[in-house]
């Protein structure tokens, strides 16, 4: 019987051409997977070069002060790019992997990004997360919404339940078919991508395996769920497609308005601005009261006091500290905000599982907004440390040529956050199972199938 209800359901020319769309939109996503993928190595590649040719460069020009030579040159830190990544691009199409800083202010550097079409990020990538989302489930529909309403309504279900001494194992076979074809089609997908993209066979990619089943489940059980209303098929159709919007498109658009409204963020321009003002106006100032305050945030530095001269190193740097110090509270409520954010659209997402299994994807592919925050934190942490390493040459008027300038590589952070399986999986079981018992509770009472 099994085997019989497969041949009828391959057979059919709408089933080839679904399937093989879907394939062929597979396969398109990770054509864009390995062009971003491509696009990120080569940025890197390039970061090394730039910055060896760079630092050389300026220290041919700007050999005989190191107060000079810094203010020019610039230090790279690379937000490590995965290779599952390719599969699920989220946000790192809108945000930088490389930031490359001077030991200046970081503030008016940190929020830096490539020049971008505004109509490609508008639509974004079609990489194999849109396509899971977004596609698998319209094909699901198509193909369940009228597994049981078809034949009542062209007269052929009598003949099934005759025929079958249990209309409702027949039913759970009709779906056991098309569950295993469209996870054989995930799997296929998933498989090419492992030899196409190099992707490791590791946790990252089975918990990213096992979200696209469960997500995969899900609308098979939401269509279980319909069909057990024992509705014609123009009902289910419109139903399902309209279940598809709300969940797909019109819930996460409501749900991020109400996040931004809920958590308004400083702009990065703000920021900027704010702490360029607050380097340029100490220019007017008494040097003296720029340096206590720069005392006061590295008292290790008080030793070296301000030179009897127009102009002087030590005070440039500490205006420049003191504008990032000054704009620290704009800062810090924009990472705070940004944190609330996510904390908020995790926590919402539990309950909408188009939104979990997409933010679940991303923070398996480290390119969701956790990964940039991560990202930012050690901006900061790098920025910091290369202050502290060149202030004490700086204020001693160390020589250039007593560093070896060779030696300072592009750094990479490695985000090093653990997939939670029972967070990624639970919420995706917990509505299968919830849908799957309703429908069964439904076909059970229903004795008109």
């Amino acid at each position: 019987m099994l085997v019989l209800l497969f041949k009828n359901f391959i057979r059919s020319k709408g089933t080839k051409i679904g399937l093989l769309f879907l394939l062929i939109i597979g396969f398109i996503s990770l054509l864009t997977g390995q062009q971003f993928q491509e696009k990120q190595t080569q940025n890197i590649q390039e970061a090394a070069v730039y910055q060896k040719e760079h630092i050389a460069k300026n220290v041919k020009f700007h050999p005989d002060e190191i107060g000079l030579l810094l203010y020019y040159v610039k230090f790279s830190l690379v937000n490590n790019t995965l290779p599952i990544n390719s599969l699920a691009i989220g946000q790192r199409d809108v945000n930088p992997s490389i930031q490359s800083v001077t030991i200046r202010g970081l503030e008016g550097q940190k929020y830096d990004s490539e020049l971008n079409n505004p109509n490609n990020l508008l639509l974004g990538n079609i990489d194999f997360s849109f396509v899971l989302i977004y596609l698998f489930p319209l094909l699901i529909i198509a193909f369940s919404y009228n597994l049981v309403s078809e034949e009542k309504e062209s007269g052929t279900w009598k003949i099934v339940a005759t025929q079958s001494s249990n209309t409702f194992f027949y039913i759970l076979k009709l779906f056991y078919i098309r569950i295993l074809s469209l996870i054989t089609l995930l799997t296929i997908v998933l498989f090419i991508a492992v030899l196409f993209l190099e992707i490791p066979l590791d946790k990252s990619f089975w918990a990213f395996y096992s979200i696209g089943i469960l997500y995969i489940l899900f609308w098979f059980a939401v269509c279980f769920f319909i069909v057990s209303l024992q509705k014609n098929s123009n009902f289910n159709a419109v139903i399902l497609l309209t279940i598809w919007l709300f969940l797909i498109i019109i819930l996460p658009a409501t749900i991020n308005t109400y996040i931004v409204n809920k958590f308004p963020v400083p702009e990065a321009l703000e920021l900027t601005v704010k702490q360029r003002n607050a380097y340029h106006e100490k220019w007017d100032m008494d040097k003296q009261t720029t340096l206590d305050k720069f005392y006061n945030h590295y008292p290790q530095f008080k030793k070296y006091p301000l030179p009897d001269k127009e102009f002087s190193w030590l005070w440039y740097y500490a205006m420049q500290q003191m504008g990032d110090d000054e704009s620290a509270k704009e800062s810090q409520e924009l990472a705070v905000k940004l944190k609330q954010r996510n904390n908020a659209s995790q926590a919402i997402a539990q309950f909408i599982p188009t939104l979990h299994a997409q933010i679940q994807l991303n923070e398996i592919a480290k390119s969701d907004l956790g990964n940039q925050l991560l990202f930012l934190d050690e901006t900061n942490k790098f920025h910091e440390k290369m202050r502290l390493y060149f202030y004490p040459k700086i204020f001693d008027n160390e020589a250039v040529s007593n560093e070896n300038w060779s030696k300072f590589k592009v750094e990479t952070f490695n985000d090093t956050t653990e997939v939670h399986l029972i967070k990624s999986f639970l919420p995706l079981l917990i509505f299968n199972l919830l849908f799957l018992f309703v429908g069964c509770w439904n076909f059970r009472n229903k004795n008109s199938y």
